[in-house]
């Protein structure tokens, strides 16, 4: 076994997640499974910030909490710093947690409202520990004013912030040990479009200032490619595609990459008015019983039969770079319309044949 490497922080090998679904009142029996994660390979280098995109339900949020410890893998393994911490003890999980935080996305639910700020962002230094009395308040404070808070509001509680404000203080508790890694779990999705902005903003100022690695959950294609370095598609449970954060915005390989692509958020009007939208048929298959072969098949205009019966592989093709992975058997060429494609197999599938003219 090779030793760790020095330029990555987390390597996530083959890891599954299943949550059971059981039924019974006295003797529960397991009657089937919900894949939340299902077989992701992805790592994480020192100092950058890996983008994880995906629709609602595709599990990027429990692919985040796997990463941070807060669910047990079903199978597979992650490695931070070339440790295996799907297999630490109570005592070497507490250790692992002062290296990796977590920001959640809602800023009202994460924050106990009947505690005071200062208390929920010492908190960590209480755990571990590390500090208490007038050394806590100190540290606190002067956490509260790195983040953008008025140290003085130090004794309020979470009901008198903002929305953006209180994202501040998830943000103050989870550089309180000074992390290696923060996992954003879609921190900006609650807040108003102005203070996404400005969080964004904090993140980036304290990535360059602290030297953090961050992973960022989102859904807004926009966002993700302003504050990625490399980006990760996600489809129910599993890694479509991953490269480059300009690499993927610019030759999207996957068909879902694309059609996500295509329905982004655009500043320019032309461009948006020029730019063809393609709609995908179908519901996303349920991750109970998700579909053999490639998990995008049911709805993908390129589909063939060696989609339905063969999974693909997450790898390099002909013609991209080594760090651009997809796993598709048909990729998108590059300046491939693809929507114009979608638009005949929609057509063909939804308009009645016409009756043959008699010879």
């Amino acid at each position: 076994m090779s030793g760790p490497e020095p330029d990555v922080l987390v390597r996530v090998e083959g890891v599954y997640k299943h949550f059971p679904i059981k039924q019974g009142i006295v003797f529960k029996k397991e009657v089937a499974r919900v894949h939340a994660v299902d077989g992701v390979d992805l790592l994480v280098r020192r100092g950058e910030t890996l983008g994880v995109v995906g629709e609602s339900g595709c599990g990027k949020s429990t692919l985040a909490r796997c990463i941070t410890g807060l669910h047990r893998v079903t199978e597979g393994r992650i490695l931070f710093e070339g440790a295996d911490i799907t297999r630490l003890s109570r005592a070497g999980m507490k250790a692992f947690r002062r290296d990796v935080q977590m920001i959640f996305q809602d800023p009202y639910g994460s924050l106990n409202p009947r505690r005071r700020v200062g208390s929920i962002i010492g908190d960590p230094f209480a755990i571990h520990g590390i500090a208490d009395g007038t050394d806590r308040k100190t540290r606190v404070q002067a956490l509260m004013e790195l983040v953008g808070l008025n140290p003085e509001h130090y004794n309020r509680f979470p009901a008198e912030f903002s929305g953006g404000q209180r994202q501040r203080i998830g943000v103050a508790r989870a550089l309180a040990l000074r992390p290696k890694l923060i996992v954003c779990d879609e921190p900006v999705s609650a807040l108003d479009v102005s203070i996404q902005a400005q969080v964004i903003n904090l993140l980036d100022d304290l990535q360059n200032e602290l030297g953090l690695t961050y992973v960022f959950i989102a859904h807004d294609l926009s966002i993700v490619r302003h504050v990625s370095d490399r980006v990760a598609v996600m489809y129910l449970g599993r890694i479509a595609e991953q490269a480059d954060a300009e690499e993927l915005y610019g030759r999207p390989r996957h068909p879902y990459t694309n059609a996500l692509l295509s329905a982004a958020s655009v500043a320019d009007p032309d461009l948006a008015e020029r730019r063809q939208r393609i709609v995908l048929t179908g519901d996303v298959p349920s991750p109970i019983d998700p579909p053999p072969g490639c998990r995008f098949h049911p709805r993908c205009p390129k589909a063939q039969p060696v989609c339905i019966s063969d999974e693909p592989w997450l790898v390099t093709r002909q013609g991209d770079p080594p760090d651009h992975l997809t796993a598709c058997h048909f990729p998108v060429d590059p300046g491939e319309d693809l929507a114009r494609e979608h638009a005949v197999i929609e057509q063909e599938s939804t308009e009645p044949a016409l009756p043959e003219a008699d010879s």
